[in-house]
C-alpha cells in the first residue's frame, strides 16, 4: 500500500532504533507488502523525523531479510521466500529449543501458570480469528522460556531473526490451520511441569517447525 498520509506516528522526531522499529512492525504487519517500493522521502515524511534517519533504518532492514536494495533502482519489501524463511525458522526454532533446554530446570510453578494463561487466551483468539491476540498470547507463552533462561543472547537473537517469520505467523494464524499449535503449547507445559528439559525442549523446536508456509493451510 502506498505510504500512510498524515503527519507520523508520533510527535517527535524518531531516534533511529524507533524509525527502523516502526518500518519493521509496518512490514511485518502488512502496511507495506512484498515487493512494494520504499522511498526514504515519503518514509521520513511518514514518520516526522526527516528522511536521514529512514534511509539509515532500511540497510538494517535489508540485514534482517525484510528488505532488498536494488543497486542503482529502488529499495523494496523483500518477497516471500521459502527457503530464505525456512532457513530463519531453523534458528528460530534452535534457539526456542535452547531456552526451554535452560529454563525448565528452573522453571516456577507461578511461570508454568503463565505459560497456561497464555495458551488458554492463544486458543481464544485463534478461535475468533484474532491475528493480533494470537501473536500476542504466543508470544508470551514462549517469552516464559526466554526470559527464564537467562541467557541475553537467546533474546538478541530472536529480536533479529523473529520478523522473517512473523509475516508468515500472521498469514497462519488466520486461519484455523493453527489450532494444532495449542495442543502442542500444552504437551510442552506438560514436559516442564514433568521437569523433562530434553523433552520440553525437543516439543518447542517440533513446535515451531510445524509453522507451515503453504498458502493451501
Amino acid at each position: 500500500m502506498p505510504t500512510p498520509a498524515g503527519p507520523g506516528l508520533h510527535k517527535r522526531t524518531l531516534l533511529r532504533d524507533d524509525v527502523f522499529e516502526t518500518l519493521r512492525d509496518a512490514i511485518v504487519d502488512g502496511t507495506y507488502a512484498p515487493g512494494e517500493r520504499l522511498r526514504d522521502a515519503e518514509l521520513g515524511e511518514w514518520l516526522g523525523g526527516g528522511r536521514t534517519p529512514a534511509r539509515a533504518a532500511l540497510p538494517r532492514l535489508g540485514h534482517v531479510g525484510l528488505v532488498i536494495a536494488l543497486p542503482g533502482r529502488a529499495t523494496i519489501v523483500a518477497p516471500y521466500d521459502s527457503a530464505s524463511t525456512t532457513s530463519t525458522q531453523q534458528v528460530v526454532a534452535a534457539m526456542h529449543e535452547l531456552a526451554a533446554r535452560l529454563a525448565v530446570p528452573v522453571l516456577t510453578p507461578a511461570e508454568i501458570e503463565e505459560m497456561v494463561v497464555a495458551n488458554e487466551s492463544f486458543e481464544r483468539a485463534l478461535m475468533d480469528l484474532d491475528v493480533e491476540a494470537a501473536l500476542s498470547s504466543d508470544d508470551a507463552f514462549h517469552a516464559v522460556f526466554v526470559t527464564a533462561s537467562r541467557n541475553p543472547v537467546i533474546g538478541e537473537v530472536l529480536e533479529q531473526t523473529t520478523p522473517v517469520i512473523r509475516r508468515v505467523e500472521r498469514m497462519r494464524f488466520s486461519t484455523f490451520a493453527a489450532r494444532g499449535s495449542v495442543a502442542q503449547h500444552a504437551h510442552i507445559i506438560d514436559l516442564a511441569r514433568q521437569g523433562d528439559a530434553d523433552g520440553a525442549a525437543l516439543a518447542t523446536r517440533e513446535n515451531w517447525m510445524s509453522l507451515r508456509f503453504t498458502a493451501e493451510e
